[in-house]
């Protein structure tokens, strides 16, 4: 496993104690988390950014949609 350093502004690392200590974890969990996560959220939006620039991908009209959901017996 690789080691990083960073450097954070007081009020920043400040909060990271406070939600370390109240999580009961460490810095280091909570960072990693934090990182794990974006990089899940980049990586959608990433899919996602790619899906909408597909042109054999369908776009689905959203009052179509919502017709067809609230039309349903």
């Amino acid at each position: 496993m690789a080691q990083i350093t960073t450097r954070f502004p007081d009020e920043l690392l400040a909060s990271l104690d406070a939600a370390a200590k109240t999580l009961h974890r460490s810095r280091t969990d909570l960072v990693r988390q934090a990182v794990e996560r974006y990089l899940e959220d980049f990586e959608d939006l990433h899919v996602a950014v790619e899906r909408l620039q597909d042109p054999s991908d369908p776009m689905l009209d959203w009052e179509d949609v919502r017709r067809g959901l609230l039309d349903q017996d």
